[in-house]
């Protein structure tokens, strides 16, 4: 029998009631995402190949600049979102994956029209923050990876119609949402560990020793090498407050 795979939520239930009370309150405008939307934003941010800057991200997440009461809860909701990301970073960095807020079943449902649709538009606008970055060199295994989060988020549905035909099988749509969570933990191993790098050949009888031939050892001494080394149209709207 598979063992249980190990999950970490992101925020104890107390931070994201906080969160979630003020995505929904007055202090934002209607276009900021929920919490579902923001959860998935979040963890994009945290899988992202490079990272973006909070003075781009934030106004994406609020579609503009929230109305705070005081500098105290603008100081406390910035903080637990950064936290939110920072414990993304540290599960998939251990292998655990991410807490959904959600359930995974669809029980027929259509998934665009359901929270995980909504979680999965968050997540595809935290890709379009740089989508560059996403594509520029792993485009062919970022796509095949993406492509779940893509079919389920509904944003494509205008653009390219096949994409959104790849859950019209409610087998198939649940196919994907199953394998959403261990696709986080592929992408972050996709951009944020580096390949291993081949172990040296050993070295063959008669094969000449540094500093042989003629070359003078000290010349490569303290050299001993270098360390390790889709566009936004329309659509769901990313899973925006309603």
């Amino acid at each position: 029998m598979a063992e249980p795979v190990q999950t970490q939520p992101l925020l104890d239930d107390e931070s994201l009631d906080i969160l979630d009370e003020f995505l929904e309150s007055d202090i934002v405008g209607p276009e900021a995402l929920d919490i579902i939307s923001a959860h998935g934003f979040m963890l994009a941010l945290a899988i992202a190949p490079r990272e973006v800057p909070s003075s781009l991200w934030l106004p994406e997440l609020f579609q503009g600049q929230p109305s705070y009461e005081s500098p105290q809860q603008e100081a406390e909701v910035v903080s637990l979102f950064e936290q939110m990301r920072a414990n993304a970073i540290d599960a998939l960095e251990h292998g655990v994956l991410p807490e959904l807020l959600f359930e995974l079943e669809l029980g027929g449902a259509d998934p665009v029209e359901t929270p995980i649709g909504d979680w999965c538009a968050g997540f595809m606008e935290g890709v379009f923050m740089d989508e560059e970055a996403w594509f520029g060199t792993q485009e062919e295994a970022a796509a095949e990876l993406l492509l779940p989060f893509m079919a389920i988020s509904g944003v494509f549905d205008d653009e390219d119609p096949e994409i959104g035909e790849l859950i019209a099988d409610p087998i198939g749509a649940q196919r994907f949402v199953n394998q959403l969570p261990e696709l986080l933990l592929d992408l972050y191993l996709l951009y944020r560990v580096p390949p291993e790098s081949p172990k040296p050949s050993p070295r063959r009888k008669g094969s000449a020793a540094p500093g042989a031939a003629g070359i003078p050892r000290s010349k490569h001494a303290g050299n001993k090498g270098a360390g390790k080394g889709g566009n936004k149209n329309g659509g769901k709207g990313g899973g925006k407050k309603r």
